[in-house]
């Protein structure tokens, strides 16, 4: 049986923590969760050894990923890029080689899924092979990623359709269903798109990431900074067509991961191109999610159900909203270093949610970030773990703690060694 977690659950979420009570700092937490995700991180390879896990777990366990015909825990579905980047994070906050040997074991199998073309007929990519193939190159020249990385992004690119200025989401191209749509989330995908260009790759693969982004901010973004799931365009016309849902509670809910995607992906592309103003798209749809929040700051899954309703928290939409936070805080000018200072502290109170009421450890199994949901309309992990959740969570613990620069980012940006505890004072 499912069950669910609600404010009725969990009583003392629905009030924040008393200011009075004395805290160890955000610093020092993050730092302490940091050890804890990778002592689970350990125990979990040591139970899926070479297995790639499925997406979500089953009661907070993690088990190897089943494919129709194929081994068990074989490299299949557009969330395995998340593993193997847990593993690099890991290796890099920790410094335990165990994590990075079988990071780069992993490497060859994303050669192979390009070559068979396994379950690639979607965008994706991006979440596949920048937290694997990637980050890998952080390690240090690795031909075999790099060039990996490079025919993926060449693989997105087919998946451009010009007339209309938007990467399809999912099928085959011919596919009338979904030709001509996207999905919020291919905005994290774009980076992928970027970096490639900048590796020797095609320029209208920049090009294609800018005019994706564009028509995102037009189309998925309504008016209230609210956000669709969907979007369909005419593919021969390139005219809005409508916005629609997957996952969401309906065509015009607001469903929190895919409010989360947003504003942590429009942060993410205005590294990669500042001049396009993606920033202040990134804000619009922080301040709507945070104003949905509960005071906990851990969302519920659709963002239309009040608090109260009962309705399955959606933890790795906090965790993506942290990082984008973060992100978009990072980048604001000094002349807004009240509003930066301002999404700082509302990162900090979702991630002291997430400390307090779904840290993996905390519990029985083998995951990092219990309550979360992939798909509520289908009974997809409901209140469960999930890889996605999983690494964003880590992702930002290890940016709060440290500095941290994602694998998302810019290579200019990145630190190729391990990043040793803070010695900072914390703050």
């Amino acid at each position: 049986m499912t069950t669910t977690v609600s404010l009725v659950e969990h009583p003392e979420a629905s009030t924040a923590s008393p200011a009075c009570t004395a805290q160890p700092s955000m610093v020092v937490r993050a730092e302490q969760a940091i050890a804890a995700a990778c002592a689970q991180l350990g125990r979990c390879l040591q139970q899926l050894g070479p297995h790639f896990p499925g997406d979500t777990s089953k009661g907070n366990y993690f088990a190897p990923a089943v494919w129709p015909e194929e081994p068990a825990g074989v490299n299949s579905s557009w969330t395995a890029g998340f593993w193997t980047g847990l593993l690099w994070m890991a290796h890099e906050l920790s410094g335990e080689a165990r994590f990075g040997t079988a990071a780069a074991a992993q490497l060859e199998g994303y050669s192979s899924r390009l070559e068979r073309r396994f379950v690639v007929d979607h965008h994706d990519l991006g979440f596949l092979f920048m937290p694997s193939c990637v980050a890998a190159l952080r390690q240090g020249p690795q031909p075999l990623a790099h060039a990996t990385a490079l025919q993926a992004a060449a693989l997105l690119m087919t998946r451009y359709l010009p007339r209309a200025g938007v990467v399809q989401a999912w099928g085959r191209l011919e596919d009338p269903a979904q030709r001509g749509r996207i999905i919020i989330d291919c905005l994290l995908n774009l980076p992928l798109l970027h970096w490639a260009a900048g590796q020797g790759g095609a320029a209208e693969m920049r090009e294609a990431a800018i005019r994706h982004a564009q028509r995102s901010r037009e189309h998925l973004v309504r008016p209230d900074h609210s956000s669709f799931h969907t979007f369909h365009f005419d593919p021969e016309t390139g005219a809005p067509l409508h916005g629609t849902t997957a996952q969401g509670a309906s065509d015009q809910s607001c469903w929190a991961r895919g409010q989360a995607w947003g504003l942590y992906g429009f942060a993410l592309n205005h590294r990669w191109v500042p001049e396009q103003g993606f920033l202040q798209t990134a804000c619009q749809l922080a301040d709507h999610f945070l104003a949905l929040l509960p005071e906990h700051g851990i969302a519920c899954w659709d963002m239309s159900f009040p608090p109260e309703a009962g309705e399955p928290w959606d933890s790795s939409a906090s965790a993506i909203a942290a990082c984008g936070l973060m992100d978009i805080a990072e980048q604001l000018p000094a002349a807004e270093a009240e509003r930066a200072q301002a999404y700082r502290q509302a990162a900090d109170r979702i991630l002291d949610g997430l400390l307090r009421h779904c840290a993996g450890w905390d519990a029985p199994g083998n995951a990092l970030l219990r309550h979360g949901v992939y798909s509520k309309p289908d009974g997809l992990g409901v209140d469960e773990a999930s890889l996605w959740g999983d690494f964003f969570f880590l992702e930002a613990l290890a940016r709060r703690a440290r500095g941290w620069t994602p694998f998302w980012h810019p290579p200019a940006a990145l630190n190729s060694r391990p990043i040793p505890p803070s010695t900072s004072t914390p703050v």
